[in-house]
């Protein structure tokens, strides 16, 4: 059974090849939806089936395809692009970042920096796949019906892990696939890594994506997409059975995976949400949730959770701890070289040879390999976005509202865990999220597009 993970991967980039050549790019999403959750699981298996030889064209798979579809957009012209702001920032930091593959800073040679570059740079293409697609090709609501469907599944095989209190990962090669390709001995009490549990011994459990804190946030995109379908035009909103089977999942998800920045941005995802659909009593009950929680947490609450909550707040925790000295170093050489130290000095080139700079943070990632120059060209982008996104679900009815109020919750959701990880590296969120972007930024230029 397990070997069907892979085959769906495959098969769905397949499909997504196949709907290229037939003139219909849209089959790109089932790929993103599909594929991209099990990525790292389908890279493991087909590593322990003896198919290594083959990992660099299945790790590939994501880049190609949407590379090929970019290229066959440009070539049709069905959208006649008129750069807004966000385009031209989004090429701004596309070629201010490439500049720093020729400049001599770093350690590494021009294949390594390429290599940190497609790390780091890569979500432009991702942007202008989704700002070229003609956006009545996408169907909002099929969309978030398939990634609501991908997440109970995910929530199946973590329910199955909990009762069985054990890792997928030990069944799919997960270790020894990141002993292979990325230089990273196992590690941790059950010889995974330490993101497989916490300070204090609690497990902390994957279902079928790359890891604990990958399915954190990706479940801040489930929870954005449940909000975003089911809230209605007039701000009403009711679930169906879909919506509470991927609501139920979406908590047990949140509380399995144990990551402390997707749980606190799970809630502030529904704080907002209630705030900017006008839900009053969403609000009241969350402020009264808030003050039961503290009053359980500071006279009731014993043992490995109460142990946990107080050592995250007051950072005495190892993983806490490692985060502070991880931002103290990145902010340390961003500071002496405010133009950056080179490509690949932080994040997954120098993290895989263990002479990472920084890191546990995207935007020092970012810093370090390129200075505050780029930063604050990536937070431009991240601020136009959000104000993109509260503009166009303020001004619109149906499938654009719904889109612009899932990824406003995606960004605000994503904002906290930017500061604690690479979320860049999380790559069923990133795609999405990109690909969205650049539709919400498409349909707003045309309106005619808008319809459902």
């Amino acid at each position: 059974m397990l070997y069907l993970i892979p085959c769906i991967y495959i098969l769905s980039f397949l499909n997504a090849g196949y709907g290229l050549v037939k003139g219909k790019p849209q089959f790109i999403l089932h790929f993103y939806i599909f594929g991209l959750p099990i990525y790292i699981t389908s890279l493991s298996l087909l590593h322990q089936l003896g198919l290594g030889t083959f990992i660099p064209l299945f790790q590939g798979f994501k880049e190609i395809i949407t590379l090929s579809v970019l290229i066959y957009l440009l070539s049709k012209k069905e959208i006649s692009i008129q750069f807004t702001l966000i385009d031209k920032m989004v090429l701004l930091f596309l070629a201010y970042t490439s500049c720093y593959v020729l400049l001599p800073l770093g350690n590494y040679g021009i294949m390594q920096k390429v290599l940190a570059l497609k790390s780091l740079s890569f979500f432009p293409f991702i942007y202008f796949t989704g700002r070229l697609i003609n956006p009545q090709l996408i169907d909002i609501n099929k969309l978030f019906h398939y990634i609501l469907l991908v997440s109970i599944a995910g929530g199946i095989v973590l329910l199955g892990e909990n009762m069985a209190n054990e890792h997928l990962q030990i069944h799919t090669g997960y270790a020894e696939f990141f002993q292979s390709y990325f230089d990273t001995a196992p590690s941790g009490n059950y010889n995974l890594s330490w993101t497989f549990e916490t300070s204090n011994g609690l497990k902390r459990y994957a279902s079928f994506y790359g890891g604990p804190l990958e399915l954190g946030v990706n479940t801040i995109f489930t929870l954005a997409a449940i909000l975003a379908l089911y809230n209605q035009d007039n701000n009403g909103f009711k679930l169906n059975q879909l919506g509470v089977a991927a609501m139920v999942v979406s908590l047990l998800s949140i509380v399995l995976a144990i990551s402390r920045a997707s749980m606190v941005s799970y809630f502030l995802v529904f704080y907002v949400f209630a705030i900017i659909s006008q839900k009053k009593y969403w609000l009241k009950l969350f402020h009264y949730g808030m003050i039961g929680l503290t009053l359980l947490v500071l006279f009731y609450l014993k043992g490995d959770i109460y142990e946990l909550i107080i050592t995250t707040i007051n950072f005495s925790d190892n993983s806490s701890a490692y985060h502070v000295l991880q931002w103290l170093e990145g902010i340390e050489a961003i500071a002496s070289h405010p133009l950056g130290l080179g490509l690949g000095m932080s994040g997954r080139v120098s993290g895989a040879v263990g002479d990472n700079i920084g890191g546990e943070n995207q935007l020092i990632i970012i810093g370090v390999q390129a200075g505050l120059i780029a930063v604050l060209i990536y937070l431009s982008i991240y601020y136009l976005i959000i104000k993109l996104c509260i503009e166009q679900f303020k001004k619109h009815q149906g499938k654009i509202k719904k889109l612009a109020l899932c990824l406003l919750l995606v960004k605000i959701g994503l904002f906290i865990p930017t500061l604690t990880a690479n979320v860049e590296s999380y790559i069923y969120i990133a795609y999405l999220s990109w690909f969205c972007a650049g539709l919400l930024n498409s349909m707003s230029k045309y309106p005619a597009l808008q319809k459902n």
